[in-house]
């Protein structure tokens, strides 16, 4: 036996296994963008003009005047959340409006109103028809005290979740007393 010095032996690493990996995960990357592009359908916006039409039931006020006018601050309420400043016909505000958070914190705003010629099942009625036909979730009925209400709640284009609750305070055989309370969850969306 030679114990004569030998070189190691030389063996080269190959890069083709890596880059076969990265060939295959552009490709596939590629099919599935082009399978996007080819099958997106994108996305269908409602215009203001198409209003939902709700059959029965008290009727909406198209022209509400004064309502809600003291809640409905553009400068707060983003501008999908603006449908639910709605009333039904024969509505007229009460003293008693308030924003306590109005500049500081969340925004918060409740309005008493009477309606005549309604019961306090169809005016909670017509709120749950309204609200939902105009993407609001109805998530909670019936308040803790036993009077009717109803609370609705929309995601709103600030990033924030906009509650709305209608609550019945006193029902009478010509009129129902409510109150309509709109107010930014502070949970982002």
């Amino acid at each position: 036996m030679s114990d004569e010095p030998k070189a190691p032996l030389t063996t080269t690493t190959s890069l083709w296994p890596a880059a076969a990996i990265l060939g295959v995960a552009v490709v596939m990357l590629v099919v599935f963008m082009v399978i996007n592009l080819v099958s997106d359908q994108g996305v269908t916006k409602l215009s203001a003009a198409k209003v939902p039409v709700v059959v029965g039931g008290l009727k909406r006020d198209v022209t509400p005047g004064p309502a809600l006018t003291y809640c409905r601050q553009g400068q707060e309420v983003p501008s999908n959340i603006d449908d639910a400043f709605l009333v039904p016909v024969g509505t007229v505000t009460r003293p008693g409006a308030n924003t306590p958070n109005l500049g500081a914190g969340d925004f918060d705003c409740s309005q008493p109103m009477t309606t005549t010629h309604a019961s306090s099942s169809t005016l909670i009625n017509f709120f749950n028809a309204q609200l939902e036909a105009r993407g609001w979730s109805l998530f909670s009925k019936g308040a803790s005290n036993g009077d009717p209400q109803s609370l609705f709640q929309k995601a709103g284009n600030d990033g924030f979740y906009w509650e709305v609750g209608v609550t019945v305070t006193k029902s009478s055989t010509s009129s129902v007393e409510w109150t309509f309370q709109i107010y930014q969850n502070s949970e982002t969306v």
